[in-house]
Order: structure tokens, then C-alpha cells, then sequence
């Protein structure tokens, strides 16, 4: 079974990790994602901030680019590509006036009728009911899942899962055996695209919520976002300061654990790429 896939930015550069055990474990349940052709830059988290024309453009370039590829619904990990195509989309399906004047723009047409799905939907629509069969080492540890501000927000363009106490993740790692943990801080901001400019501010949201895992005792985080992930695992030394004290838990992709649990090993879901990886983490190979 064939699927759009397009990998934004990240998946082809910090998040190499997230491309990896995403593309791992389509492969092993029968999914073939095929890479937009010609793909560029959705804007991400910066160019809706300054330009409202070239953030319309750029996430419009690429559904006009997998509509000429033929393809009906394509794959978005990245939260927020995914929240930018979407958003994009929405906007050109509600005025024909711009739809019509970014085509122009673009010189390609753009129909609109391409199916945006992120990590999670593609998993539950194509995967989910195959997981049990699949599971070989089980994945018996308490997570708590992280959804960031992306995924569900804004809830009435994606309409995807509960905006305040989403439960798509948790439901797919209870699939593994794991134990989702009920927490405050699923869909809390972790400092986002300030991971470079202000790690300060990077540091107390993000450490927020790694401290309050902890006290509710996750032994992993588990996420679905390439900046999230980046800002609570990458910046942990920032965390650990703004906590002062050593905090040990690890942030995994939700792909990463699910591969985990069917059998495909530490380098396949590129585990070794963690920043923070927890002695406990090792039994899950």
C-alpha cells in the first residue's frame, strides 16, 4: 500500500531519527510512502510570523506538487508541517478567490482534495489493527505522551482528537503494552521555535513538563514532533539547570517505541541518536 510522504525539513536533518524509525516501521507493516517529488519548505514556525503571503505559498507549493504526483492523501510526521499544511489547505478551500490567485501564483493547480494525515492517523488508519500480532517485546513501562501545541490546535481546521486531553498516542502505546499515564501537560507549549534564540525560555516551559513526568513517575516521554523532541531532549543540560537537578528521562518518537515493541532493533528506529538515553531504555531491546 502506497502513501504520500513528505519528510519537511527536519525528518532530513536534526530529526534524522524520526524519518528513520517512521520509514522502518511503515516497511514493516506493508506501507511504501513515496517522497513528494520536488519538495520544499512549508514555512514551519517562522514564516506565518512574517510574511502571511509566503506562508500561504510555501505549504501550498507542496500540496500542489503531491496533487501533480498523483497522490490522494499524503503522510506528515513533522507536527508542525502538518499543522501548516493543513492550516494552508483550509484557508485555500475556503476562498475560491485565493485558491485561484495562489495557483497563479504557483503555476500549478491545486484542487484542494488532498488528505493531510499526521504520524498517528496514518498508524491507526493503515497499522493499528496489525499490532498486537506484531508485538514481540512488549513495551511494560509507564510513558507519559506528549502532544504538544501542534497536533490539535487549531482544533477546528484539524479536527484532530480531544484539543485539551488527547488520547490518540496513549491509545496506541497501551497497543504495546505500556501504561499512558493521565497528566497535565500533553498539549503544553515547550518553548517551540525559541529553541535557539531564547533557550532560557526553552528551558522553564520545557522543564515544566519533563519535571512533572517525572513526579508522576513516566519512565519515557513519548512525542510525535520533531521541535518537541529537540527542545526536551536536546536541550536537557538548559533543563537540568533551570531544575537544578539531573533529569534522566528519555524523549522518544512514538514510532521509535512502536518499532521497539514489533521487533525492530535500537538502529533501525535510530535509538542511538537520543541525546538522553535512561540505563532502563537498554531493556527494550
Amino acid at each position: 500500500m502506497e502513501i504520500g510522504f513528505y519528510p519537511g525539513c527536519s525528518l532530513n536533518g536534526t530529526s534524522l531519527e524520526y524519518a528513520q524509525s517512521t520509514l522502518a516501521l511503515a516497511k514493516a507493516f506493508g506501507v511504501t510512502p513515496v517522497e513528494i517529488s520536488g519538495w520544499s519548505c512549508c514555512g514551519a514556525t517562522a514564516a506565518h510570523n512574517l510574511n502571511h503571503d509566503l506562508a500561504l505559498a510555501l505549504p501550498a507549493r507542496v500540496l500542489a506538487l503531491a496533487e501533480q504526483q498523483g497522490l490522494t492523501e499524503i503522510m506528515v510526521p513533522c507536527a508542525a508541517c502538518y499543522n501548516r499544511l493543513s492550516v494552508a489547505q483550509h484557508a485555500l478551500n475556503n476562498s475560491e478567490q485565493l485558491r485561484s490567485q495562489t495557483s497563479q501564483q504557483l503555476q500549478m493547480p491545486l484542487s484542494g482534495k488532498l488528505r493531510i494525515l499526521n504520524v498517528m492517523q496514518v498508524i491507526e488508519k493503515y497499522i493499528a489493527d496489525k499490532i498486537p500480532e506484531k508485538v514481540v517485546k512488549p513495551f511494560t513501562r509507564k510513558v507519559a505522551c506528549y502532544y504538544g501545541c501542534l497536533l490539535v490546535r487549531p482544533h477546528d481546521v484539524l479536527q484532530f482528537d480531544r484539543l485539551e486531553d488527547p488520547q490518540s498516542m496513549d491509545s496506541l502505546m497501551r497497543q504495546i503494552g505500556a501504561t499512558a499515564l493521565d497528566w497535565g501537560y500533553k498539549t503544553e507549549c515547550c518553548g517551540a521555535g525559541f529553541s535557539v534564540s531564547r533557550t532560557d525560555i526553552v528551558a522553564r516551559l520545557s522543564g515544566k513538563i519533563v519535571k512533572d513526568a517525572v513526579e508522576r513517575g513516566a519512565e519515557a516521554i513519548i512525542v510525535a514532533c520533531p521541535m518537541c523532541q529537540s527542545n526536551l531532549d536536546m536541550r536537557r543540560p538548559h533543563i537540568d539547570r533551570y531544575l537544578n537537578t539531573k533529569i534522566t528521562i528519555p524523549v522518544m518518537y512514538i514510532t521509535q517505541a512502536i518499532g521497539l515493541a514489533v521487533g525492530l532493533s535500537r538502529k533501525e528506529v535510530g535509538l542511538e541518536k537520543l541525546f538522553v538515553r535512561a540505563p532502563e531504555m537498554e531493556m527494550a531491546e
